[in-house]
């Protein structure tokens, strides 16, 4: 969330900021209703200190004998036009959370104006593979080798899923094993979250209201309040310490988690999309870190330079791009996005979004720390980067280490857990 002194004392200046996500907001309505809010605020501190005097002096008028009928009217009157104001009070508030909660946040200055065509390639690794015979599509090649069953995921789940199946499922499972190994060994927390939350948890994420529609809701929710299956595990990790005051001297803190993601993807599916590219439930090892705001600059870029070596440590050709606004997602200030190259579509696909959401998601989820030396209590920054996500990864895998026979050579760092250094066809 914004901070609504920044708008009431530079309307203009976020107007213009927010106009680099190619969006025009108005906020003359909001200002109005900040500035009623304000002086019922005022006006109620003065009707309940009047009302906190005559109460206090009705018992020692009466111990004197002093008639207090008119007074004690007076004072119910009184009540009764603090409960009108109170409901007014109430009702502003209201308009004022709703039209904040569906603010996006302002893009670091740094950050390009526009859409997707003004996202800027930062650096490259590794060449485009090439290849000496007719490569393969991801989809033919996992399934001539027994990877993945997209038949029967459909059968069991419907459109976009699919099953993992022998060596398939053992690859899939060793990229987690070597995510999380890397991430244990640089000092990041483990974290195994619910998969299932609560309506607060996607708003101090950033997701609600705007992006409500986009998750699966769990019917028959506890106590009837809305519940989501996660569709990332940020979205658990920014509301482990919500409500929370946090000490300046235990900053950063960094988590790791490792979930199943869910996501609706509405819309139709492109014709290169088709396999693992977009579906309905993946698994991906998401990074997070709690950071004063001095510390989150130097934050993203150790995010970045994760999410980066370890799809050096597979071996796979990939580029970092700074994102523009536009595409920036609606909660973050700036993202870097590691992006795979996938053969057969001829385009780099991400794998990691690394992102800053400065103190946006820190504000909607009441987030603070104390600072060591003037005690007082501010926002904090939080910051999130995948560690990775696998769906785009095992396609680059095959697809980047197809040999002309048919088989995949499988990345050095995963031979340990998948058992052997080619893949097959079991066919």
């Amino acid at each position: 969330m914004l901070d609504i002194a920044r708008i009431r004392n530079n309307p203009g200046e976020v107007r213009n900021a927010l106009k680099k996500r190619l969006i025009d907001i108005d906020f003359t309505e909001l200002l109005d209703w900040d500035a009623t809010r304000r002086s019922l605020i005022t006006r109620l501190e003065e009707m309940k200190a009047k009302r906190n005097k005559g109460s206090g002096e009705i018992p020692l008028l009466k111990k004197n004998g002093v008639d207090v009928t008119s007074l004690v009217g007076e004072m119910k009157a009184l009540g009764y036009d603090i409960q009108i104001l109170e409901d007014e009070l109430k009702a502003v508030e209201e308009k004022i959370q709703d039209f904040m909660g569906g603010l996006p946040n302002i893009p670091a200055n740094d950050v390009m104006a526009g859409g997707k065509e003004n996202n800027q390639v930062a650096r490259v690794f590794g060449e485009k593979p090439e290849f000496s015979f007719q490569p393969k599509h991801h989809v033919d090649l996992v399934t001539s080798l027994g990877l993945i069953d997209y038949e029967r995921g459909v059968k069991i789940g419907g459109s976009g899923f699919w099953v993992y199946t022998g060596d398939g499922a053992l690859l899939e499972w060793a990229l987690l094993n070597y995510f999380i190994e890397e991430h244990i060994r640089d000092g990041y927390c483990f974290m195994l979250p619910p998969h299932i939350l609560n309506w607060q948890s996607g708003y101090t994420a950033g997701q609600f209201p705007k992006f409500e529609e986009d998750v699966f809701r769990i019917e028959g929710s506890e106590e009837g309040k809305m519940q989501f299956i996660l569709p990332t595990a940020e979205t658990a990790l920014i509301n482990y310490h919500r409500n929370e005051i946090l000490n300046e001297e235990d900053l950063p803190k960094k988590y790791f988690a490792y979930s199943p993601c869910y996501r609706k993807e509405a819309g139709s599916y492109r014709a290169e999309e088709r396999g693992m590219i977009r579906g309905h439930q993946f698994n991906k090892v998401e990074m997070f870190q709690y950071t004063t705001p001095e510390q989150s600059e130097t934050a993203l870029e150790e995010l970045v330079g994760k999410a980066e070596r370890l799809v050096q440590g597979l071996g796979l050709h990939h580029q970092v791009s700074k994102l523009a606004a536009q595409d920036v997602g609606a909660g973050m200030g700036k993202t870097y996005d590691i992006e795979i190259w996938i053969p057969s579509m001829n385009i780099y696909k991400e794998v990691s979004s690394c992102s800053n959401a400065y103190d946006y998601q820190a504000r909607r989820g009441n987030i603070r720390y104390r600072r060591k030396d003037t005690k007082k209590n501010e926002y904090l920054h939080t910051l999130n980067a995948s560690g990775l996500a696998t769906s785009r990864v095992l396609p680059a895998i095959v697809e980047q280490f197809q040999q002309e026979d048919g088989s995949v050579t499988v990345p050095e760092v995963l031979r340990k857990w998948v058992g052997k250094d080619r893949l097959r066809s079991i066919r």
